[in-house]
């Protein structure tokens, strides 16, 4: 369904009962809707779950900022390196508005909230800078923005940036597996098959590299969370894969640290992505957080 919020359109999905608890997914960079395992919403449901999912502006089917082109990120890293100014048409600060006035065209006044990746960063302004709206939150490989944390190993960092060879949906689909190929978990790797149909479902919903590229711009120019992250009061889960080669784990140990109360959580053998065995485990954490 299309809806009104925040002054732009988002593309949103609701699942379950209208009884049950809502709970807000908010997915990573460039991720569509769809990323999310419909394994884990099943799972969410049966624990009298209501989840919520949807696009990111500039992703997938929701309001694209075409008209500010595609940045250019080698600049924009020399620019981050350097501590200059960074210009982005939006701000995280933004798209957890987004988040907000989707709850508020839904008429949920508050959700449990559970961000992934740039989700996760999302998720914080969401919390610190909308707290009523947030029951509890749940943040999966992310990070607190914070200089001086490690960054993606540098094959991740090549395959994060790299761009395919052609626009060929066969040459699209060996792309994107080859990516998630060397972020996903070692500890639980994905069927070749199964991860396959995933990008290629992913690929003929949309494809939106420059969406993409300026929400990374938008991470850039967000800066460091560690500011606000101790006015965070709700209850809060911190998941982590040791594994993880794109936000390392010393990310997750930080963040769980500057956020009171926060209860990190380590995976063994995860990385980058939420492998199929580890959905049930994933599902009860979030519910847990919601009390279920």
């Amino acid at each position: 369904m299309q809806i009104s919020a925040n002054g732009i359109t988002l593309e949103a999905e609701v699942h379950g009962s209208a009884s049950d608890e809502p709970v807000l997914l908010i997915m990573g960079l460039g991720m569509q809707l769809s990323a999310w395992p419909d394994e884990l919403l099943q799972q969410l449901i049966e624990r009298g779950m209501r989840p919520i999912v949807f696009d990111n502006r500039d992703i997938g089917l929701s309001t694209k900022f075409d008209h500010w082109g595609r940045p250019n990120l080698l600049g924009v890293s020399l620019q981050h390196m350097l501590r200059l100014p960074i210009r982005s048409p939006y701000k995280l600060s933004d798209m957890a508005g987004d988040a907000a006035g989707l709850l508020d065209a839904l008429g949920i006044p508050s959700a449990h909230v559970v961000g992934v990746s740039m989700g996760g960063m999302i998720a914080q302004h969401l919390a610190a800078e909308h707290p009523a709206r947030v029951k509890s939150l749940t943040l999966v490989m992310t990070s607190s923005g914070a200089r001086g944390l490690p960054g993606p190993t540098a094959r991740a960092r090549r395959a994060l940036l790299s761009r395919p060879r052609g626009r060929d949906l066969n040459t699209l689909v060996e792309h994107g597996v080859g990516v998630w190929k060397i972020i996903g978990s070692p500890g639980y790797p994905s069927d070749d098959a199964v991860l396959k149909a995933k990008v290629e479902r992913s690929l003929k919903r949309s494809y939106h590299p420059a969406g993409m590229a300026r929400q990374l711009v938008a991470v850039a120019a967000s800066g460091d969370r560690s500011a606000f992250l101790g006015r965070v009061r709700q209850p809060v889960k911190v998941i982590h894969g040791r594994a993880d080669p794109l936000v390392p784990l010393a990310c997750g140990e930080d963040l769980a640290s500057k956020i009171p109360c926060a209860e990190l959580t380590v995976i063994d053998g995860m990385g980058h992505d939420l492998p199929a065995p580890l959905l049930g485990r994933l599902a009860g954490m979030v519910a847990g957080q919601a009390g279920r």
